[in-house]
């Protein structure tokens, strides 16, 4: 009896480390993959509601209405108060994650925010005050376009790639004239140097153990062939 539970359970553990193998010779990026993603997102429903939101924004002119009372008429002059009111700061020191699309109410419960954030307030007072805007899109980017807007290096039409007409409702796609480098420099800057370093060492952690397991597991199957 007792030599049965011993080969059923060497017959369970030769399935079990079959499979694991399998694993990680074909699916090894994907376990990486779903590592970074596990580590930046431990909630990924933040990453999926923000990529929505990049196509239909929580623009709320209800959210802002107790901001109206003290606002400028002109619209250069409301955006100036937007953004002392709400002071510049990356979304892993607001909401724990590298990249996060906020609705208006959430910014004004913050109190802060990056350009996303400030961008969102800005379009839901100016959609409260019937003020005529565009929402532009960038790699690097979130801005509101408006008349009058002074055009500068990261707002202007030649670096967006999308941009909403709540109006029309119409939505424009186009290639950004962006360089290479500048995308790369904003992401470290704003992606990776925020990044609390517990995040960093689990992170790598992370991977060096998904490492060392597919190079212990391949020389393994080099032996046994």
């Amino acid at each position: 009896m007792r030599l049965v539970r011993t080969t059923i359970v060497r017959s369970k553990n030769l399935v079990w480390s079959a499979v694991v193998r399998r694993i990680f010779q074909q699916y090894f990026p994907l376990l990486l993959i779903v590592w970074i993603i596990f580590v930046l997102y431990p909630n990924p429903s933040k990453l999926i509601i923000s990529v929505q939101r990049i196509f239909s924004p929580a623009i709320d002119p209800v959210a802002v209405e107790p901001m109206l009372y003290d606002l400028p008429s002109d619209p250069e002059a409301t955006e100036k108060v937007v953004l002392e009111r709400i002071p510049y700061c990356y979304d892993w020191e607001v909401y724990d994650v590298p990249w996060y699309f906020p609705t208006a109410a959430e910014v004004l419960q913050k109190g802060k925010g990056d350009c996303k954030a400030r961008a969102i307030v800005l379009a839901s007072i100016f959609e409260a005050e019937n003020i005529p805007y565009r929402l532009n899109i960038s790699p690097i980017h979130v801005w509101v376009e408006y008349k009058g807007k002074v055009e500068t290096q990261l707002e202007n039409p030649e670096v967006k790639f999308y941009q909403l007409d709540p109006v029309t409702g119409k939505k424009l796609f186009q290639i950004p004239d962006i360089r290479l480098r500048e995308i790369m420099d904003s992401t470290w800057q704003g992606f990776w140097e925020p990044m609390p370093g517990s995040r960093k060492a689990l992170l790598f952690s992370g991977l060096f153990i998904l490492v060392t397991a597919r190079v212990i597991l391949g020389s393994r199957d080099k032996k046994k062939n």
